[in-house]
């Protein structure tokens, strides 16, 4: 019989609900994993293994079994507050700092029957696009832990890649999710906005951040995903007006299990920041992209090429959002020397930003997003490349010029941050291999909440090509 790391995370549920396993036994064999592969791969930052066998057993005891989530493992990101448990945001300038509250997107998960195991590694406040703060041990990519595992849901990504989770929820501000997804070889789901209320990106600034599922197969992806959204009497529970128009059908895991439908798609490698950068899609990036397009034009599936209208107001605007959002981290005087280089230059650059200025950026984003939608609206979805690069190296980012570390970055992900500001649902599929077996991506966007032409999609693609057998050597 196969070990439960194994197993994937729907056939653990399955396992869980005839009674063959327990959220207790369950919970001591990933704690086990973790304990023998964290400290050669740094997914955790924090382990709670008492908190976590003491919770397994009140679920167990006091939470409905029919719970999406019922005495499933998972990681918090170290971005999110749990009380009584420390939260680093990634930060020095945080080392110390643990909550009397807990966020939303934790009480959601503890709700749905979830168990939290700790916190998973994220860089400095989850600016940057891959995860090697000064706080806590890079996040190394199990496929090569010489290489990086991508960000900001970097530790999430290498705790599932790895088998010390069945799966991670993430939170998606620029490609958080699709990034470490992409580079670790999973399935990353990155919701429209406002699908997930209790990450609606609609409380943030310029409506960039929701939260969303990393996982080995696109099912578990999707019951991860419905553990994450809050319904009452079988409903989403919403707690304001939606943005993006979707259907409220049930449970995403029945489109995902089902795989049904063809669809007319588009097939593009131009991106919202080709006029500022020097974007260059890499050989085995375009070699994914073609695998894909050929399995799902074998599948019957409609396929024609397409750009993106250039706009030279798209990547400014993304800047000034960006240098924006760092602006109220909480470091004034000393406190400041606590960060890191690329903190400090965004922190500085968001707070000598006018109003003006950010009024002006947050109106050409609006504009983007509108004419974005537009541009894709004859397609029921979109493939783009994952990543323009192969996973990049430990260390690989500059870490003392600002402005050099964010060219880097749009360069290795050009792909991502224009989905945040349309609020499109996108999905990253593992779908090659390098010769070195590094796993390459594609990404599929979809139209507003078209979450289950993308659930659709991906299962089909996953059965043709079947990367939930394909394991690291770490494993």
């Amino acid at each position: 019989m196969a070990e439960l790391h194994e197993l994937t995370a729907l056939a653990l549920w399955q396992e869980l609900q005839s009674g063959r396993v327990s959220p207790r036994e369950l919970t001591e064999h990933y704690l086990n994993r973790i304990e023998r592969s964290n400290p050669r791969l740094g997914a955790f930052v924090t382990v709670t293994r008492d908190a976590a066998l003491a919770r397994a057993d009140r679920v167990a005891a006091d939470v409905p079994r029919t719970s999406p989530l019922w005495g499933l493992p998972i990681g918090d990101k170290d971005l999110w507050m749990r009380a009584g448990v420390r939260t680093g945001f990634g930060s020095r300038l945080m080392a110390d700092f643990v909550p009397d509250t807990s966020d939303e997107i934790v009480e959601t998960l503890d709700a749905a029957g979830a168990i939290s195991l700790g916190k998973t590694n994220a860089p400095e406040f989850g600016l940057p696009a891959y995860t090697e703060s000064l706080a806590a041990p890079p996040a190394r990519n199990p496929w090569n832990p010489e290489l990086g595992a991508g960000g900001s849901s970097g530790g999430a990504a290498v705790a599932v890649a790895s088998g010390m989770l069945p799966f991670a929820p993430g939170s998606d501000g620029g490609g958080s999710v699709r990034i470490p997804a992409a580079a670790c070889g999973l399935v990353g789901l990155k919701p429209s906005r406002g699908l997930v209320p209790s990450g609606s990106g609609i409380d943030s600034l310029a409506g960039l951040v929701v939260q969303g599922p990393l996982a080995r197969t696109t099912a578990d992806a999707a019951l991860l995903l419905d553990g994450m959204i809050a319904r009452r009497e079988g409903r989403i529970d919403h707690h304001y007006t939606l943005r993006a128009p979707y259907d409220d059908d049930g449970p995403f895991l029945g489109t995902a299990v089902r795989g049904e439908g063809r669809f007319q798609l588009g097939v593009m490698t131009t991106s919202a920041w080709d006029d500022a950068y020097d974007i260059v899609v890499a050989p085995e990036a375009r070699a994914a992209l073609d695998a894909a397009v050929d399995a799902f034009a074998a599948m019957g599936h409609g396929i024609e090429e397409t750009a993106l209208v250039p706009d030279p107001t798209y990547a400014p605007a993304f800047r000034t959002i960006w240098q924006a959002g760092a602006a109220t981290i909480p470091a004034e005087g000393d406190a400041e020397e606590l960060l890191e280089p690329l903190t400090k230059w965004l922190l500085n650059r968001g707070r000598a930003l006018s109003a003006r200025e950010l009024g002006e950026a947050l109106s050409a984003l609006t504009l983007y997003e509108r004419s974005m939608i537009a541009q894709l609206s004859s397609f029921d979805a979109v493939l783009t490349p994952a990543l323009a690069m192969t996973p990049r190296p430990v260390g690989w980012f500059d870490q003392e010029d600002g402005e050099r570390n964010f060219e880097q970055q749009v360069q290795y992900t050009p792909f991502t941050s224009m989905l945040n500001v349309s609020g499109l649902p996108a999905i990253v599929l593992p779908v090659a291999q390098t010769d070195d077996g590094l796993p390459m991506g594609v990404q599929l966007i979809g139209r507003p909440g078209g979450e289950r032409t993308l659930l659709s999609l991906a299962a089909q693609l996953e059965r043709r090509i079947r990367w939930q057998f394909r394991y690291p050597p770490t494993w």
